[in-house]
């Protein structure tokens, strides 16, 4: 009897911003110089944070959020920025090990 598969969306299990941070860290470890990569992972906050809510708050239409953090859009520095700022968060740097 063949297996079936379920689909894994991580935004059902980021509960908290403190489960969204760590996602973000682990994320930003992992592919910190992949852009895509970086703006699925803010996708994925987004979505675990409610996307209309944040269309709302970055006023932003909703489906140009959902392109933009696909990972496949290629979205402007000042969107990146809304969205971190919607969702709480602040942008930091420090120095590479």
């Amino acid at each position: 009897m063949p297996q079936g598969f379920s689909h894994y969306d991580s935004a059902e299990y980021l509960k908290t911003d403190e489960d969204m941070q760590a996602y973000l860290d682990a994320c930003m470890e992992e592919a910190s110089d992949d852009p895509a990569f970086i703006a699925r992972a803010l996708g994925v906050v987004a979505r675990a944070r409610g996307m209309t809510q944040l269309a709302r708050e970055t006023g932003l239409a909703r489906e140009s959020l959902y392109k933009a953090l696909s990972g496949e859009g290629n979205p402007e520095f000042a969107t990146i920025l809304k969205v971190i700022h919607a969702l709480g968060l602040r942008l930091t740097v420090q120095l590479a090990p």
